[in-house]
């Protein structure tokens, strides 16, 4: 069994807000009777036997809005580990949905201790490595910059890039990222990872097409098989994931909500293929 862990907060995104919305989007698109729960592996999603729904992270008091927003983001951080770090000490894998993609950070602070050594997967049209952006030290574009910053041990394999600036390319070259941009993306099935790895998957690396319902629009991207495949056949353990940048209020009749859920149920069959933290 895994649990599955809402993070509805979008307060630190530099364009538009709206992936507050995605975690009960996704629910309903799971439990949607225009489709079904099964997972490809030939598991079943179903909350209460193979599923832990921990609901949500609540942050309804917080203010994100005036002149003090930056102590209500802080606490948001805070809660969003503390959260994190009560759901592992059940030793059952965790798969959270966000939310913007800076939860990544407060997630690896509950994460990251646990290993001697652990690995991200990121899938993403973004590096995501700038120390900061637009002065918020811990932007939607930031978190990897400091997890890999603060976690010595982590290491990163980023698929899908393909909006890698200078800034962002010496960012990657200071911390040993690998990266493979659209333009030469990896067998699927080739990543050659020793040890633990955490899945963290931005639906803006799919083309618009597949997925119009995020934020940054971004051209070239992957289709849902390619992340799929990639996911299927990644030959490591997984032992947890997220998925993030789902915003609802661009989606167009629930498609973009659909993969999300669909793309939930394929990364739970990973997490259940492996054995269980601890």
């Amino acid at each position: 069994m895994i649990s599955l862990l809402g993070i509805p907060y979008d307060a630190s995104s530099s364009f538009m807000r709206g992936p507050a919305q995605a975690p009960e989007a996704i629910r309903k698109a799971i439990m949607s009777p225009s489709a079904n729960l099964s997972i490809e592996n030939g598991m079943v999603f179903e909350f209460g036997n193979t599923v832990t729904d921990l609901g949500n992270v609540d942050f309804q008091e917080l203010d994100f809005e005036s002149e003090g927003a930056g102590t209500g983001r802080a606490i948001a951080r805070e809660r969003i580990t503390a959260r994190v770090s009560e759901a592992l000490k059940t030793k059952r894998k965790l798969l959270s949905m966000g939310g913007d993609h800076s939860i990544t950070y407060p997630i690896f602070q509950a994460l990251a201790p646990n290993y001697d050594r652990l690995t991200i997967v990121q899938f993403d049209a973004h590096p995501d490595l700038y120390e900061d952006f637009e002065g918020d030290l811990y932007s939607h574009a930031c978190p990897f910059a400091h997890i890999l910053e603060e976690f010595s041990h982590v290491s990163l394999i980023q698929i899908g890039i393909r909006t890698l600036n200078q800034l962002c390319r010496s960012q990657a070259e200071r911390f040993g990222v690998e990266i493979y941009e659209m333009a030469n993306l990896p067998e699927p099935g080739g990543l050659r990872i020793e040890g633990p790895v955490y899945l963290s998957l931005d639906l803006d690396v799919l083309d618009p097409a597949y997925a119009p319902g995020v934020s940054h629009h971004e051209p070239g991207g992957m289709s849902v098989r390619d992340v799929i495949a990639q996911i299927q056949q990644l030959d490591a353990e997984v032992i947890g994931a997220d998925v993030v940048e789902l915003n609802p209020t661009r989606d167009i009749n629930g498609v973009s909500a659909m993969v999300a859920a669909k793309l939930t149920r394929e990364l739970t069959g990973k997490l259940l293929e492996t054995h269980a933290i601890g």
